[in-house]
C-alpha cells in the first residue's frame, strides 16, 4: 500500500506537465514543479543517483527518451519481476499522455550536468572487439543511431550499462513482442557469453567519452 501511494502521488505530479522551455541552447532548464519528481529520482539535472539505482538522463535525445516511455506506458518495460527498478518507473510513464511525454523528452534532453565517474573495471581491449556488434546500431563511436534506435551510451552511468546488459540477457529486457528495439537488444546481448565479456565491452564504452 505504501509503494501504491508512492506511485499515485508521482503520477499525479507529473500530470501537471506544462511546456515552458528553455529556448537559448547555452541555457539549462529551470526545474518547474511539474518536472521536479523526475530530479527526486534522477538528480538535479538529472545527474542520475547511484543509491536509487536512477541512472543519468542529462542532455539524452529526446527520441530516444520518448521511445522509453512509451515502452513503459505500453508495458514493454516494467513489467518483468526480474527489472524492479522499472517496476518503479512504469507506473508514473502510464499516466502520462503522449503530448506529456513528449514534454518531458524535451526537457531531459536540455538537461547539463557532469559525465558520471568511472566505476566499472574490465578489459577494454577486449570490450573493443566485443563492441564491433554493438556499434552497428549505437554508432562506431557510441554516440546512437536514431534510425536504429541505438541511443548514445558514452554519457550513461557505467554501472547502469552493465544493470541493463544483464537483465537483456536474463530476459527481463525485450521479452515482449511489441518491444521491436529491445528485442533486439536481447538477442544481440546474448554474443556477451559471461560478466566479464560485459565488464569489458562497457569498460571498452567509457574510453569513447568526449570530456
Amino acid at each position: 500500500m505504501r509503494y501504491q501511494t508512492k506511485y499515485s502521488v508521482l503520477a499525479v505530479a507529473l500530470l501537471c506537465m506544462s511546456t515552458t522551455f528553455v529556448n537559448a541552447q547555452d541555457e539549462l532548464p529551470v526545474t518547474a514543479d511539474e518536472f521536479v519528481y523526475c530530479e527526486t529520482c534522477h538528480g538535479v539535472q538529472l545527474m542520475g543517483n547511484p543509491v536509487l539505482k536512477a541512472p543519468r538522463l542529462s542532455g539524452m535525445d529526446a527520441w530516444y527518451i520518448e521511445q522509453q516511455m512509451q515502452s513503459f506506458k505500453n508495458g514493454w518495460r516494467g513489467t518483468h519481476e526480474g527489472d524492479l527498478i522499472g517496476m518503479e518507473m512504469q507506473p508514473m510513464a502510464a499516466a502520462l499522455s503522449d503530448e506529456q511525454i513528449s514534454e518531458s523528452a524535451e526537457y531531459v534532453s536540455m538537461t547539463r550536468s557532469e559525465l558520471p565517474l568511472i566505476t566499472v573495471s574490465g578489459d577494454a581491449a577486449k570490450g573493443r572487439a566485443i563492441y564491433r556488434n554493438c556499434g552497428a546500431c549505437h554508432g562506431r563511436s557510441a554516440d546512437g543511431v536514431e534510425a536504429l534506435g541505438g541511443p548514445e551510451l558514452t554519457a550513461s552511468n557505467d554501472w547502469y550499462l552493465v544493470t541493463q546488459l544483464e537483465k537483456f540477457k536474463a530476459g527481463s529486457l525485450g521479452n515482449l513482442p511489441g518491444d521491436t528495439y529491445g528485442m533486439q537488444m536481447r538477442t544481440a546481448a546474448q554474443v556477451l557469453t559471461g560478466d566479464d565479456a560485459i565488464m569489458d565491452v562497457v569498460s571498452y564504452i567509457s574510453t569513447l567519452r568526449e570530456e
